[in-house]
């Protein structure tokens, strides 16, 4: 694990297209027991090398009663995006994550991890690629349907506060999806 988690730290695959250069950002061990698999790391979690160390973390966490010692101990909490460097912005923030990153590093990675018991799909992209047509027709509907996907996979709505507006618009999130997360998140760390 030691020298994959070195190969993907110094991957330079796309340099070509990140206009900040390349950073990996991730966080991840053999005994990890939840994997979160996110989007890409912002400009802050660029800039720090810190996983979700902004204002979506801040709130993946409450959404996961976790405190940070918790959510930062990689043999407990792994943190793997689907792309691994910033990809600079686009006309209505972040660019899409790099697509080269997922297939070149994603299998190798969670065949090292063999206590993970529950993977959190983190947004579109992260639920596209690993539940494939599995996935409903959008976010809203493959999220108000998580329960189809456990006990391994659980699909997540962005926690970005841009994504506040969809949480006023779908009140069962908060009122069913986040306690049942919470619970689930709980046993799978107690085990």
């Amino acid at each position: 694990m030691k020298s994959l988690l070195k190969e993907i730290r110094n991957c330079t695959t796309c340099k070509e297209n990140l206009p900040f250069g390349c950073r990996p950002v991730l966080s991840a061990s053999k005994t990890s027991k939840i994997l979160v698999v996110g989007q890409a790391p912002g400009r802050i979690v660029h800039n720090t090398g810190i996983p979700w160390n902004d204002a979506s973390g801040k709130n993946l966490r409450e959404w996961l009663d976790m405190d940070n010692d918790t959510f930062y101990d990689a043999s407990k909490i792994g943190i793997v995006p689907m792309g691994f460097c910033y990809p600079g912005t686009g006309k209505s923030g972040d660019l899409p994550p790099r697509k080269e990153c997922a297939p070149q590093w994603h299998e190798a990675l969670i065949n090292q991890m063999s206590e993970i018991k529950l993977i959190l799909l983190i947004g579109n992209y992260a639920q596209k690629y690993y539940l494939q047509k599995s996935a409903k027709r959008n976010l809203t509907e493959t999220v108000k349907h998580f329960h189809e996907y456990l006990p391994l996979y659980f699909p997540l709505p962005h926690p970005s506060p841009r994504n506040n507006i969809w949480q006023k618009k779908n009140p069962w999130f908060k009122e069913e999806v986040l306690p049942f997360l919470k619970a689930k998140v709980k046993l799978t760390l107690s085990k």
